[in-house]
């Protein structure tokens, strides 16, 4: 495989965690499904510009003050 192609596929690879994410899917969610670790995941999205949610994922709430 040339140089060229790896980029290609890392590139893909990229695009489609990226899009994963901010469509919902969780970093652990990932990995699982890519057999990488969270923290090979949570580095390649940093590295596709993607804009990381805070701890809690999508559905995470503060206290409402009653």
């Amino acid at each position: 495989m040339s140089m060229k192609e790896t980029n290609k596929t890392r590139d893909e690879l990229l695009t489609e965690l990226r899009s994963a994410y901010e469509g919902g899917a969780s970093i652990r969610r990932l990995g699982a499904s890519t057999g990488r670790s969270y923290g090979s995941i949570h580095s390649l999205l940093r590295e596709s510009g993607t804009t990381m949610r805070s701890r809690g994922g999508p559905n995470h709430r503060t206290k409402s003050r009653a």
